[in-house]
């Protein structure tokens, strides 16, 4: 049985948030997940800005789509 757990990699070592269930010793593959922004930093709207936003935003959908616009969805476009 897979099991996944949280935790973060510090000073060389995984610390886990938690003990694996029924495990004394086995093999583990760790998977390092790109820094999150801290929640002071992430920008935060209430659902009326949210949905205001969307709706200006909306304006675009035509031209987003059109025939050609993919070339913009790689890093390469930059």
């Amino acid at each position: 049985m897979l099991q996944s757990l949280k935790g973060v990699y510090r000073n060389g070592k995984v610390e886990l948030r938690e003990k694996p269930r029924g495990l004394r010793k086995t093999r583990v593959i760790v998977t390092f997940l790109p820094e999150q922004r801290t929640p002071a930093t992430q920008p935060k709207l209430s659902r009326k800005e949210a949905a205001e936003l969307r709706a200006r935003l909306g304006s675009w959908e035509k031209d987003w789509d059109a025939p050609g616009m993919e070339a913009y969805d790689t890093e390469d476009a930059r």
